[in-house]
């Protein structure tokens, strides 16, 4: 249980300082508020990954979980615990989120209160970017945090916070940056409208990025020869 309860701390660190910073900074009004946003989630990433690495593995994103499964590395059960417990405490983020900022939804500079998702160009566009982003993301994570790497794995967590940081300074523009379903679904149960019809886009789209990089790494790991 305590494992799980890691996750369900990280994705709410994760998702309330990511998206706070996102709502704080009124993301997308301007590049410095799009390079502050993607820093506070690769920040996010790198702070939880040190705290709580050694306790779950620091997933504390639904597509990463399926990535590590699909590799082998997690039972079904942990899958799915992992999973719900990430997506409770992404809500409860979100919650907290919109109870701190709710007042300010009609503040010129803050484009919603929860930093919830939205496609820019359309859901085919939105759902490509979700996939590509997250694949590489996973794929990144599984290579870092692989035996494969020896001592370098030690230094896993800051390799996956800055290239979340890469990540979201492609994707912010698209898409608002998931490629975490937990991190969309707690902002989009709050924010309504747009966010929550366009919700399957950034559930769908992160979990087959993540069953892509499996399956990358799978073919290109030397441990599976």
């Amino acid at each position: 249980m305590k494992k799980y309860l890691a996750e369900l701390v990280g994705t709410f660190t994760l998702t309330f300082l990511g998206c706070g910073t996102a709502v704080a900074l009124g993301c997308g009004t301007d590049t410095a508020s799009v390079v502050g946003t993607a820093i506070a989630f690769g920040l996010s990433v790198v702070a939880m990954a040190y705290t709580i690495g050694g306790i779950s593995g620091c997933h504390i994103n639904p597509a990463i979980t399926l990535g590590v499964f699909l590799s082998g590395r997690m039972s079904a059960k942990d899958c799915g615990m992992y999973m719900l417990f990430q997506v409770i405490g992404a809500i409860i983020a979100a919650a907290a989120l919109a109870g701190i900022v709710g007042s300010a939804v009609g503040d010129p500079f803050i484009t919603t209160h929860t930093g919830a998702n939205a496609c820019s160009y359309g859901v085919t566009n939105g759902l490509v970017v979700e996939i590509v982003l997250t694949m590489l993301f996973v794929l990144v994570v599984l290579g870092a945090t692989s035996k494969t790497n020896g001592a370098t794995n030690n230094f896993a967590g800051l390799a996956i916070g800055l290239s979340l940081i890469l990540i979201h300074l492609v994707g912010i523009h698209f898409t608002g940056t998931s490629v975490n379903p937990a991190r969309s679904i707690g902002p989009a149960i709050f924010e309504g409208g747009q966010a929550l019809n366009e919700l399957w886009v950034f559930i769908i789209g992160p979990l087959v990025g993540g069953a892509l990089a499996a399956l990358i790494w799978r073919v290109i790991d030397t441990n599976e020869d």
